[in-house]
C-alpha cells in the first residue's frame, strides 16, 4: 500500500473543492464571531497571568490547517482562513476589519507548512507545524499591533510560546482529529482525506 502521506502534488482546484472550502469558512467564521466574546469574556479571568490568554488563539487559526487537510489544494488553507475572518468581520467582530489582515496572515502561515513539502504530505508533522506557522502570524500581528509596549520577557515571549503551543495542539492536532473524525461518516468520500480514513 502506497504511504497515504507522499500522494501526487494536488492539480486544479474542483467545483468541490471550492464549495466545501466556503462553507468551512462560513462555519469558522461564525465561530471566529462568537470565539470573540468569549475570548472577551475569558480576558478578566486571565489577569493574574496576561500572557495565558494566547492559550485562547488556537480556535482562530483551524481553518488554515483543516482546509488544506481536506481539499488538499495549494492555496487552500490561506483562502479559507482569510473568507473565515471576513465574514466573522462583517457579523461585526470583537477587532472589527483587522482581522481580515490577521485571518490572511494566519492562512498564509498555515499554507507554509503545506508548501514546504510541495503538498505531498499531509501527516500529523506537518499539521502541527500548520498550526504552529499560523500562530506565529497571530503572534506577532497581535504583539505589534496590541502589544507593543509589554516588557519582553514578562509578556512577549512568553505569549508567542503559548500562542505556538495553543496554535500547534488546537489547530495542527484539533484538524487532524476532526478529519479522523470526519471520515468515517462518509463526507469526506471525495477527498483524499475521506478515502484514506486519515489517521492521527
Amino acid at each position: 500500500m502506497p504511504d497515504s502521506t507522499a500522494l501526487a502534488a494536488p492539480g486544479r482546484w474542483r467545483t468541490v473543492d471550492i464549495l466545501t472550502c466556503a462553507v468551512l469558512a462560513v462555519a469558522f467564521g461564525v465561530v471566529f464571531w462568537a470565539w470573540g466574546f468569549v475570548w472577551a469574556g475569558l480576558e478578566p479571568a486571565l489577569l493574574f497571568y496576561p500572557p495565558l490568554k494566547s492559550v485562547l488563539n488556537g480556535v482562530w487559526l483551524i481553518p488554515a490547517v483543516l482546509a488544506p487537510l481536506i481539499v488538499r489544494r495549494a492555496g487552500a488553507g490561506l483562502f479559507t482562513e482569510g473568507l473565515a475572518a471576513t465574514v466573522s468581520a462583517l457579523l461585526g467582530a470583537y477587532w472589527g476589519v483587522a482581522v481580515i489582515y490577521q485571518g490572511l496572515l494566519q492562512g498564509l502561515g498555515g499554507e507554509l507548512a503545506f508548501a514546504a513539502t510541495r503538498y505531498r504530505r499531509w501527516n500529523t508533522a506537518v499539521a502541527l507545524l500548520g498550526g504552529a506557522l499560523s500562530a506565529v502570524a497571530l503572534a506577532l500581528f497581535d504583539l505589534r499591533n496590541s502589544y507593543p509596549d509589554t516588557g519582553l520577557w514578562e509578556f512577549k515571549v512568553p505569549y508567542f510560546v503559548l500562542a505556538l503551543l495553543s496554535g500547534a495542539l488546537v489547530a495542527g492536532l484539533g484538524s487532524k482529529a476532526l478529519v479522523k473524525a470526519m471520515a468515517p461518516t462518509g463526507v469526506l468520500d471525495r477527498f483524499p482525506a475521506g478515502r484514506e480514513r486519515a489517521r492521527i
